[in-house]
């Protein structure tokens, strides 16, 4: 996988091991909340209950720390600029907003519907999701930079896998055909 220059190879790469080694606490994390569920003597209940305030949390609030990009142009950003917010339906349904910078440093914003899904039951924090909606800003000469682009509107379909430790969530979030991007973020009742 390219990056956009050979430059930023040290900082992606330290912002990708911090995420990795993030995943890696907040794994060793959940298998000692796991181990504390452990029945009471003479009962079915478990005797502690894990601290899991993502599972009743409505809201969801992120930003982005880092994108890279699969293919190089020197017109990308360097930076990414994102602020995403989210209304939890339910443990699974979801609907948000998105202002951002795009790749090439235009304003634009998002509105979408999602699903999240948890397949591992032993690991509860761990999530896919997939939001699908509507996009504005690609404008001028990078409108046929996403597809379907029609009087700046497009529609757009993201996944990406996540993983929370108490309110605070990370993902990775595949962006089209274009590369990945990493956010951070947090949940609120």
């Amino acid at each position: 996988m390219p990056f956009r220059r050979s430059s930023d190879l040290p900082r992606q790469s330290c912002v990708l091991l911090a995420f990795l080694i993030s995943l890696a606490a907040a794994a060793a994390t959940a298998q000692e909340a796991a181990a504390d569920r452990t029945a009471a003597p003479g009962t079915d209940t478990p005797a502690t209950v894990p601290d899991e305030p993502w599972r009743a949390d409505r809201f969801y609030f992120e930003t982005s720390l880092n994108n890279i990009h699969f293919h190089y142009d020197p017109a990308h950003s360097r930076y990414p600029k994102l602020v995403y917010g989210e209304y939890h339906m339910s443990d699974q349904w979801l609907v948000g907003a998105a202002a951002f910078d795009n790749s090439f440093g235009q304003a634009s914003q998002a509105v979408f519907g999602g699903w999240r899904y948890r397949p591992l039951p032993e690991l509860q924090p761990l999530y896919l999701k997939v939001v699908a909606g509507i996009v504005h800003g690609y404008h001028g000469q990078y409108r046929d930079k996403i597809p379907l682009n029609h009087s700046g509107f497009a529609p757009v379909v993201l996944p990406s896998l996540g993983y929370c430790v108490s309110r605070v969530c990370s993902e990775v979030v595949v962006i089209g055909g274009a590369g990945l991007l990493f956010t951070v973020g947090v949940t609120i009742p």
